[in-house]
């Protein structure tokens, strides 16, 4: 059913992903705080953008982590069913 070359069951570092947003969002506040204080607008406004972007960024991947073990990426793709045990064969 599947097109791609990736694992079937390939998964991503959610968790991970997450802690890594709220690392890059306190520097990107920090930031747009600390050049709009030195009177640097041009840095400021480029970590505010860089703000929103991983804003969104942590949003979806806060919405993947509420949906659960079996995100699937569109309605098309059905879930894959889990690995099979290896000491059965």
């Amino acid at each position: 059913m599947r097109t791609g070359s990736e694992p079937t069951t390939a998964r991503s570092a959610l968790r991970v992903r997450f802690w890594l947003t709220v690392w890059g969002l306190l520097w990107a506040v920090f930031g747009t705080v600390a050049f709009a204080l030195a009177g640097r607008p041009g840095w400021a406004i480029a970590c505010g953008v860089l703000w929103l972007v991983i804003t969104v960024d942590m949003t979806m991947i806060l919405r993947h982590i509420r949906q659960g073990p079996h995100y699937q990426p569109g309605p098309g793709i059905p879930p894959y069913l889990p690995p099979e045990d290896r000491r059965r064969r």
